[in-house]
């Protein structure tokens, strides 16, 4: 994207959030932003593989004709044709595409609801958020659109007013958005601005605004270093870890690097203890065409070790790893209670001082896995 396009597509996001000064602060807003151009950015993804799929057999529909059936996607077209096909044609999409999204819920169908100034949008929204949660992959992503509330009074008292005012955001999102292409370079460029002229990140901000501003590099893989000799032990890795992910840049920086020097990884493993990077993550791993079997990232806390995963302790079921990757969070305060040095971690190796979080993330952290590969920083 030029940056005559980013400041463009600056205007765009900041003529919406216009609409909603006064009734919601800007890390809502910014969460709002998010999860529409997900969809946007999964239902561009899906309809495209479609299209491939099916071929000639794709309905070549203009947009007035689809008006005229009541349909709102070339898709819902094809559904409603070929009822008895659905269900191979899902197969298929699974295998290739590893989803799937019903035609009512594609970003087509959202946007007409909300251009028609539709009663049945908010309700519509709430389930396609639900499908593509539970059905739409063959792992279940609950949560993935917690950051947002539907029902929320921000937008308004009652249902009649809240579906009003989606209407309006998501009307002017689609009609602004027409301008930019669907890819991920876009939704990284949009993320990046909601983050930067959208204020107000909270008590870990830090983290997150640290986090996010490479998630524009991430997702363009545009800063990934080109593999070198130093990089043999990585080729032959198989399963990736990184405690306090992120947004899943590194581990997806990682995973780029070895394509490019012909290795593989065959499952990536994460944790993450603030849910907005939490979702974050599962979003940014699912953009980049990771299976959702090829990854796993659990919302908890590194120096807690909250994850059950990463307490076993018999050596036949404990977890291992290939290789770690890390940033210690040097802004981060430790606090360990009375009782951690009994922590199965941190027996024989000593527990860090309140004000070394960053030493304590990388012993006591590494200390709870069996790392087969090497640390990477």
């Amino acid at each position: 994207m030029t940056e005559q396009d980013q400041k463009e597509l600056g205007k765009t996001l900041w003529a919406i959030a216009d609409q909603l000064r006064g009734s919601m602060n800007a890390d809502d807003f910014r969460d709002y932003m998010l999860s529409f151009l997900f969809l946007r950015y999964l239902s561009a993804n899906y309809e495209q593989a479609a299209q491939k799929e099916l071929g000639a057999d794709y309905p070549d529909v203009a947009a007035d004709v689809m008006e005229q059936t009541d349909a709102t996607t070339p898709l819902q077209i094809w559904y409603e044709e070929n009822a008895a096909d659905v269900d191979e044609f899902e197969k298929q999409m699974r295998r290739k595409v590893h989803y799937v999204i019903e035609p009512d819920y594609l970003w087509g169908s959202i946007t007409y609801l909300a251009k028609t100034q539709s009663g049945q949008l908010l309700n519509t929204l709430q389930k396609g958020f639900n499908y593509i949660e539970e059905r739409s992959f063959q792992s279940n992503f609950q949560g993935l659109f917690s950051e947002i509330n539907l029902a929320s009074d921000k937008l308004g008292r009652k249902y009649e007013d809240r579906n009003a005012k989606l209407c309006s955001i998501i009307s002017e999102l689609a009609r602004g958005m027409s301008l930019f292409s669907t890819d991920t370079d876009t939704l990284g460029d949009a993320y990046e601005y909601l983050i930067g002229h959208c204020g107000g990140l909270g008590q870990e901000g830090g983290r997150v605004l640290h986090a996010s501003a490479n998630l524009k590099h991430s997702l363009g893989h545009r800063h990934a270093r080109q593999p070198s000799a130093r990089d043999g032990l990585a080729q032959e890795a198989r399963e990736r870890f990184r405690f306090a992910c992120g947004s899943g840049s590194l581990l997806l920086n990682v995973r780029h690097r070895m394509k490019k020097a012909g290795g593989t990884i065959s499952k990536i493993y994460g944790q993450e203890y603030n849910v907005t990077t939490y979702n974050l993550a599962r979003m940014n791993m699912l953009l980049h065409g990771v299976k959702d079997t090829e990854f796993e990232i659990y919302h908890g806390d590194t120096l807690t070790n909250a994850w059950d995963y990463l307490r076993e302790t018999n050596p036949a079921k404990k977890p291992k790893f290939d290789a770690v990757v890390a940033n210690p969070p040097f802004s981060y305060r430790w606090e360990p209670t009375d009782t951690i040095s009994e922590d199965m971690r941190f027996k024989g190796h000593g527990v860090a001082p309140k004000s070394a979080a960053d030493f304590a993330f990388l012993l006591h952290g590494v200390m709870s896995v069996d790392i087969r590969g090497d640390l990477r920083g």
